[in-house]
């Protein structure tokens, strides 16, 4: 008779801690990526907003180019991750606040089915909606809005027309010109500066208003007064619902999730973690880093919380409350971050 030898038993929690480290590795070079590539993009943002009116045709062309790069990274290739970050204060705002506007929008152009040449038309309209602020005095730009004085509120209010009228001047297309007329208009005609009912304000249009007031939410400028995503999100679909186009606010619910990418949150083991990654099939359990002070950061545990059944999510959690040994090891952002990973669950679940 031939011996056998049995094969040495597997040792199931390196593996587990192997494969846990091969996936943290693997998101962590994905965002050094994408990072990478919306700073390229914010720098173009920059320097087009620069040089729009002194080289009108140049600037749209190489916009249209940027906007159709977009497109086809956002629209064409669900695989990719999309995260979009606004760091920097100050008078550079602007150009993340766009950027943050307009992937948004591309997300949502892609959810809804628009077609390219529409999507293209949105994302453009969203990067420039709010052209007419370079008209706005920096005096007032960076006041906070709860300082203004009722001239100074009436000025910004006026960047609508301001933009408006750079628009025509710049010849950009109707579909266009209509996003940064009515970016400010709300469902409810209780938006400016005209007070467009629902029926009045062009489908385009309703999406770039929409994420707008979610952004400037999220990233107003007094930082200390922004929203998680998860209160910012709460409060527009319990307090504010009557003030947007209701499928597209679901539809924004479902694409950033319940907990959107980047809560702090804390689960009802009172593990503190942030959202990685959402679950569009159930949204009160999305992929999770957890923080664990025995855990060295570049081993971190993520969870599937669809797979960890005895495991919620109690609450979310504002950054500012974090103690600064949890703020480093989960690396929330200055200002908010969005992540979407347009995989399927079962192919996420392999990494």
């Amino acid at each position: 008779m031939i011996a056998t030898v049995s094969p040495p038993p597997v040792d199931v929690a390196r593996v587990e801690k192997a494969a846990r480290i091969q996936r943290l590795t693997e998101q962590r070079k994905d965002l050094a990526k994408i990072e990478k590539s919306f700073a390229k993009v914010s720098n173009v943002m920059r320097g087009l907003n620069k040089n729009l009116l002194l080289h009108p045709k140049e600037c749209l062309a190489e916009m249209d180019q940027m906007v159709d790069e977009m497109v086809d990274v956002f629209l064409q290739r669900p695989e990719v991750t999309l995260q979009v970050l606004g760091e920097n204060a100050g008078g550079e705002d602007v150009y993340y606040h766009g950027l943050n506007v307009s992937i948004l929008c591309l997300m949502l152009a892609k959810k809804l089915e628009i077609n390219p040449d529409q999507a293209r038309l949105l994302g453009t309209g969203a990067l420039l909606h709010d052209i007419g602020l370079s008209e706005i005095p920096d005096k007032v730009l960076l006041k906070r809005p709860d300082q203004y004085t009722k001239p100074e509120r009436e000025l910004r209010a006026l960047h609508v027309e301001y933009g408006v009228n750079l628009a025509k001047k710049l010849a950009l297309p109707p579909v266009v010109l209509s996003i940064i007329a009515q970016h400010h208009e709300l469902a409810d005609g209780s938006g400016y500066p005209l007070g467009l009912p629902l029926a009045k304000i062009s489908p385009l249009a309703r999406i770039v208003s929409m994420v707008n007031f979610y952004d400037n939410l999220c990233n107003p400028l007094d930082v200390a007064s922004a929203m998680t995503p998860h209160e910012a999100l709460s409060f527009m679909y319990a307090q504010r619902r009557s003030k947007f186009d209701p499928d597209m606010l679901q539809m924004l619910v479902h694409s950033l999730g319940v907990y959107p990418p980047g809560s702090i949150v804390k689960l009802s083991n009172e593990a503190i973690a942030m959202v990685v990654s959402i679950n569009p099939k159930k949204a009160l359990r999305p992929w999770v880093l957890v923080y664990d002070s025995n855990v060295p950061k570049d081993e971190a545990i993520m969870l599937d919380l669809e797979m960890e059944p005895t495991l919620n999510i109690r609450q979310a959690i504002r950054h500012d409350t974090l103690q600064p040994a949890v703020h480093a090891y989960l690396c929330p952002r200055k200002r908010v971050t969005y992540f979407f990973d347009g995989k399927t669950r079962n192919e996420t679940a392999g990494r």
